[in-house]
């Protein structure tokens, strides 16, 4: 277990977590807190070919945390003993303070809590997750591997919202993308794959999961991405409606009377794919659409169209696109996304082949025809395997 990293992602009422082992890049063991402030809630864990559960009321991250090491020991496997390097923390908004793996101090912990103004439905259940983690593990480095980052190379005309600068500049109002740690894994993945330097290609990265979001990758930095502000600009998702009129907030703040915080829950959590068809599980869409269900359809149609905007969108960006992968939840298993994405796109070079498209792989592959000049991919993500690697890196393992 030497040199081995715990990676915790904590979410408002779930944290999951890795015990990961960034050179070989396996995971030893995981797990899932779910449910957590609620009388039903759950824990999941595995451990090798050994599985744990915990049911049970779960006050809240630090009660689930403390449980989840005490089944990990339960299963053999003590944690405070396994050697860990490091615990590598996934913090969603790292503003314009943080662009690089850090290690966590009070004043660190102090900032990312002051940033949760940018990130209300995220930072703060990071920073509740990291003292968590810092009580069950004090004497091991705790690192923050930050979500924007990867986006900070985002030129001035793609990062700046045409406002008021003064008014953008004193409360921090420009575009900082999410998502970044697996544009960044999967676009390095992509080079490794087609054994090329990142640096000579030119890439469109599709994450495609109940979050969702695209980026224009040029020699390895970022130059464009659809998310903003918030996680919720850009691509049509699960429950978020991804770019809107911004002059919607204000009629429905006239009309319906809805007052920020209904707005909030509104295009965040009553949006998306769920707004029009209600379900956001790709899966079940696709049984409503087999039905005959028009909703689920229009759903669905407004999906891929928002998408291929996005995609006519950044080949323009790049000039040149060398490959276009798809990863994440949908992306990686979604055949029908990837074939209705990229369809009649022929002339512009872009030809996937239906026979590899629709084959049911989990592992990173082509799936253009040999005659197409951009190369078109899936590629797995994973982004606790990077975030493992990143602060790995950061503590000299």
């Amino acid at each position: 277990m030497k040199d081995s990293v715990l990676v915790v992602n904590s979410g408002s009422s779930s944290i999951k977590y890795q015990l990961v082992d960034p050179a070989a890049g396996v995971a030893i063991a995981s797990g899932l807190v779910e449910r957590i402030g609620e009388p039903d809630g759950r824990i999941t864990q595995r451990h090798g070919d050994r599985e744990g559960e915990h049911r049970g009321a779960i006050a809240d991250h630090a009660e689930g945390l403390r449980l989840a090491f005490a089944m990990f020991t339960e299963a053999g496997l003590d944690l405070h003993r396994a050697g860990i390097a490091a615990v590598g923390h996934r913090v969603v908004h790292g503003g314009e303070v943080f662009y690089r793996p850090t290690v966590i101090t009070d004043e660190v912990l102090a900032e990312i809590a002051r940033l949760s103004s940018l990130a209300p439905l995220h930072n703060p259940a990071n920073v509740i997750g990291i003292v968590g983690a810092m009580r069950e593990l004090p004497n091991v480095p705790h690192v923050a591997v930050f979500d924007t980052a990867f986006f900070h190379t985002l030129p001035a005309p793609a990062r700046t919202y045409a406002i008021d600068a003064e008014v953008a500049r004193a409360h921090g109002v420009r575009r900082y993308g999410f998502h970044g740690t697996s544009h960044e894994y999967v676009s390095g993945q992509v080079a490794q794959f087609l054994g090329r330097d990142p640096g000579e290609l030119n890439q469109i990265v599709l994450h495609l999961g109940n979050g969702a979001s695209a980026s224009a990758i040029a020699g390895g930095v970022a130059v464009d991405t659809s998310m903003g502000l918030t996680p919720l600009e850009g691509l049509v998702m699960g429950t978020r409606s991804g770019d809107i009129d911004p002059g919607i907030v204000m009629h429905l703040r006239r009309s319906a009377d809805l007052d920020i915080d209904a707005l909030d829950e509104l295009l965040n959590r009553r949006s998306g794919l769920k707004g029009l068809s209600g379900v956001n599980d790709f899966r079940e869409l696709r049984r409503l659409i087999d039905s005959g269900d028009e909703s689920a359809t229009l759903a669905y149609d407004v999906y891929i169209h928002r998408l291929r905007k996005y995609i006519g969108a950044y080949l323009v960006t790049l000039g040149r696109v060398d490959t276009i992968t798809f990863t994440a939840g949908v992306g990686e298993n979604a055949a029908d996304v990837r074939a209705d994405a990229l369809a009649g796109l022929e002339g512009l070079g872009i030809e996937v082949d239906p026979a590899r498209n629709g084959a049911k792989e989990h592992v990173a592959r082509v799936i253009s025809t040999d005659a197409s000049r951009v190369t078109v991919l899936v590629v797995p993500t994973d982004e606790e395997l990077a975030i493992a690697r990143a602060s790995a890196a950061l503590v000299g393992v």
